[in-house]
């Protein structure tokens, strides 16, 4: 991987200045379907070029390989590491650069991109490029779980029950993601499955049942009929929903709309807010998904947030939009 190429260098006074152009490391998850290719690697390292930056792009095969070439990208000492993809590759490439003070850009090339809206980064390539040439860096929050980080949400219960028979389908039976998730919901309604948990939260335990938590990297807005954006990823705190004990049909609806990204914003959840917890339940082991990744983690399970741990480009006039905490950044 290259590292520092470009020196700033001090000229004689009769000169013409040398401008020192961005190292920028951008890894890419080449195995997320087509248009992830050797030729699309190069279009994109002209594009870097034409924005005056020095790109190396790097096309993994896997989470893993992601984790170890922004661990490389540090080594070697670049000025900014991209993720390019949807939120699980912009979250194993953010779990490294986390805590470091080095800035990350993101290009969002995933379907639903939520981090990337929600911190102001353009949708489309060419502007995603520009802006982590020319952007300016916002310190966020981010959330943690048993040392694993997530961006954007974390779920216990029927959420990553559903990717995980989701994913055995997908790669068993050769189902398209959405065929397989329609049969892992059906399954998961057929089970009927509620955890018995205990949220130890500022002193206080919490004793519910139910078949769904969602934990979020700062407050999700509860209106209309989703839970949508975030307003700030700069409040250090967490917000936690627990669903309330629905009916066959309602256990249905939280499935799907928590597959979809779509939770209903009605009198069915318990919401807090909080800079740290802890669940414990009966289980061992849980499943727990974050930005849509699932793990299986050791109870119990110890959740906090990390203030301003990670350093963001974003355009200039996403800035405020993302702070409502002035001077954190």
């Amino acid at each position: 991987m290259e590292s520092a190429l470009y020196d700033s260098l001090q000229p004689p006074a009769s000169a013409p200045a040398v401008v020192s152009r961005k190292t920028v490391a951008v890894i890419i998850n080449g195995s997320a379907g087509s248009g992830h290719d050797d030729r699309a690697a190069s279009a994109l390292r002209d594009k870097f070029a034409a924005a005056g930056c020095v790109a190396t792009v790097i096309l993994a095969s896997s989470g893993e390989q992601m984790i170890e070439c922004a661990r490389q990208a540090l080594r070697d000492q670049v000025d900014v590491v991209v993720a390019g993809g949807g939120d699980g590759t912009i979250n194993a490439v953010a779990s490294v650069v986390a805590g470091s003070k080095v800035a990350f850009g993101v290009l969002p090339l995933g379907t639903l991109n939520h981090f990337a809206k929600d911190v102001g980064v353009p949708l489309g390539l060419d502007e995603a490029v520009r802006n982590i040439a020319t952007g300016t860096l916002v310190a966020v929050d981010v959330g943690e779980v048993n040392g694993r980080i997530f961006l954007n949400n974390s779920g216990l219960g029927l959420y990553p029950d559903i990717v995980h028979d989701r994913e055995k389908q997908q790669s068993r039976l050769g189902r398209g993601k959405w065929p397989a998730a329609v049969w892992a919901t059906v399954a998961a309604l057929r089970r009927y499955p509620f955890l018995k948990l205990t949220l130890c939260i500022k002193g206080h335990n919490h004793l519910r049942t139910t078949p769904f938590v969602f934990i979020g990297n700062n407050e999700y807005s509860m209106t209309g009929l989703s839970i949508g954006a975030r307003s700030s990823l700069q409040d250090g705190l967490l917000s936690v929903y627990v669903a309330q004990r629905p009916g066959r049909l309602g256990l249905l609806r939280f499935g799907w709309r928590a597959l979809c990204g779509r939770l209903a914003a009605e009198a069915d959840f318990d919401a807090m807010l909080c800079d740290q917890f802890a669940i414990t339940t009966g289980h061992k082991r849980l499943r727990v998904a974050t930005d849509g990744e699932v793990t299986v983690m050791r109870t119990p399970l110890q959740y906090k947030i990390r203030p301003g741990d990670l350093q963001v480009i974003v355009p200039p006039t996403a800035r405020s939009a993302t702070a409502s905490a002035p001077g954190r950044a």
